[in-house]
């Protein structure tokens, strides 16, 4: 019987490695800030107010309000810029001889007030004080347009990617491509830090001096760079 003789295998042809997979990856973190001058200011301002019976304690408590509310408005502020945050009806108790006992209710209404000129701050808390807001909280300072801020820093932390990544690089003699194959940016909860002041709830009668101070704005990426030894 005649077989037919099976043809030689051909040789596997050596494949030369591609450039790209002579390189490796490094990933570095960059971050950048800027600093800004804040221009707005927002105050949380309460009226609290008690009582046996609720329908007296809440009327109590709109009257009081609404007197803020007018003087606010009196001396400038928007109406649109006046919010109200939260607005609680509490019942009040006593405890005698280890027993409960129902004293009333109290009723607590927040509104928060946006200030657009600094320079009302102190001068916005003292007339609310006076016209019967009892609570002062969360002043929180920021700017009115951060996102141009933070493009400044967003250009600073990628500025400080690469500076990272040349800086190993020379470190560690290597060859690095300083144009980064991924950048991902970090998106913070907030592009603004702002400047609070916890709750207050005695203000005395003197004028007062609130102060911005600055508002940090930080950006962060995380970038990756090719690079091949010095050798190869």
């Amino acid at each position: 019987m005649y077989y037919p003789p099976y043809p030689s295998p051909a040789p596997n042809p050596v494949r030369n490695q591609p450039e790209n997979e002579k390189k490796r990856v490094m990933t570095v973190t960059g971050v950048g800030s800027v600093s800004a001058q804040p221009n707005v200011a927002k105050i949380n301002l309460g009226v609290e107010t008690q009582d046996e019976e609720l329908t007296k304690a809440q009327q109590d408590n709109a009257q009081t309000l609404n007197k803020v509310i007018d003087s606010l408005v009196q001396m400038g502020i928007p109406r649109e810029d006046i919010q109200t945050v939260d607005y609680f009806i509490y019942p009040q108790y006593d405890y005698v001889d280890g027993k409960q006992e129902f004293r009333g209710y109290q009723v607590t209404h927040t509104i928060q007030v946006t200030i657009k000129d600094l320079s009302q701050t102190g001068k916005v808390i003292d007339t609310a004080v006076q016209n019967g807001a009892n609570r002062v909280s969360n002043i929180e300072f920021t700017i009115d347009n951060p996102q141009q801020y933070y493009k400044r820093a967003l250009n600073r932390a990628l500025e400080n990617a690469v500076s990272k990544a040349q800086t190993i690089a020379n470190q560690m003699n290597l060859n690095l491509d300083p144009t980064p194959t991924q950048i991902v940016e970090e998106l913070p909860q907030g592009t603004v830090t702002p400047q609070t002041f916890k709750q207050a709830e005695a203000v005395s009668s003197a004028s007062t001096q609130v102060e911005p101070g600055q508002i940090e704005i930080t950006s962060r990426v995380e970038t990756k760079f090719q690079y091949t030894s010095a050798n190869s």
